[in-house]
């Protein structure tokens, strides 16, 4: 409930700022007595598209340490955390980026990475994930997020979604205009029933092929991460004895805005086209036949 409610509250929040900054930038009049505005439409898709991604992004530690009740344990004395931060650290090292938060968090086995900048990110595991796997594995999967750290995942992710979101922001408020105007021959002042319903059902499926692009960069990103994690430890051994326990285990479940960078997803059938993770066989399969 929890996290539901933070997520709800989150979102509000950047629609509010969005929508204020709209009218502040004045884009958000793009639909004028002489027609439509297609330079004010951009402005108005690229403040929504990347301001939305943009805000999540810089947001993304504060709220993953809200929503999971993540306690960073970097000053620590207890000897499990003591090993855990000093395993962050030689990775971080190896990979050359800043020395990450590093937290635990109660649930079940998971561990994610987040953050706006690769020298101060956040990388987390779960109680579950320490109590069921050995300490190579565990090493293994804190490889996997310290690459995705290196990798700048978190950066690349938000710039793709927010290009793809100002596609649909502009596409679904053109192509409205277009049937409102030309189709429905609608010549009152101001948009029409054409428009609203067009650019809302439009905002639907042109949003949900976003997400099936998302998700397929999403996936690829996830091999890279597998790939960099066994770099790092020298060894792709662990990370495939890691990934093998992590199919045989119930995958804690992550809040939205952390949960592409969760090392565990469990895609399947049609839904596998909007998992942000690949099938744990293809991952162990692609890291058996890696040079």
């Amino acid at each position: 409930m929890k996290r539901i409610v933070l997520f709800l509250l989150t979102n509000l929040a950047v629609m509010l700022v969005l929508g204020i900054a709209s009218k502040l930038l004045g884009v958000d009049r793009f639909l004028t007595a002489n027609g439509l505005n297609l330079g004010a439409l951009l402005g108005f898709a690229l403040v929504m598209g990347f301001g939305g991604a943009t805000i999540s992004l810089l947001m993304s530690k504060p709220m993953a340490k809200w929503s999971t009740g993540a306690v960073v344990i970097n000053d620590s004395p207890e000897p499990m955390h003591r090993w855990l931060v000093g395993t962050v650290a030689q990775f971080a090292q190896r990979a050359q980026i800043g020395m990450p938060e590093v937290a635990v968090y109660e649930g079940e086995a998971n561990a994610f990475a987040t953050g706006a900048f690769k020298n101060s990110a956040l990388v987390a595991v779960s109680t579950g994930l320490l109590q069921t796997m050995s300490r190579d594995e565990v090493e293994a999967v804190i490889g996997h997020e310290v690459a995705h750290v290196a990798n700048g995942d978190m950066v690349t992710m938000t710039l793709i979604q927010g290009v793809l979101n100002t596609f649909v922001v502009f596409l679904s408020r053109a192509i409205g205009y277009f049937v409102d105007r030309v189709l429905l021959k609608n010549d009152r002042e101001g948009p029409g029933i054409g428009y609203m319903v067009t650019s809302m059902v439009l905002d639907l499926l042109l949003g949900l092929l976003a997400s099936v692009i998302v998700a397929w960069f999403s996936r690829q990103r996830e091999f890279r991460a597998d790939a960099g994690a066994a770099q790092l430890m020298g060894s792709k051994q662990p990370m495939i004895r890691a990934l093998a326990r992590l199919g045989g285990l119930e995958s804690g479940e992550l809040p939205q805005s952390v949960a592409t960078m969760g090392i565990a997803g469990r895609p399947s059938g049609l839904l596998a086209l909007m998992s942000s993770h690949p099938p744990i066989e293809a991952r162990i399969e692609a890291l058996r036949n890696a040079r």
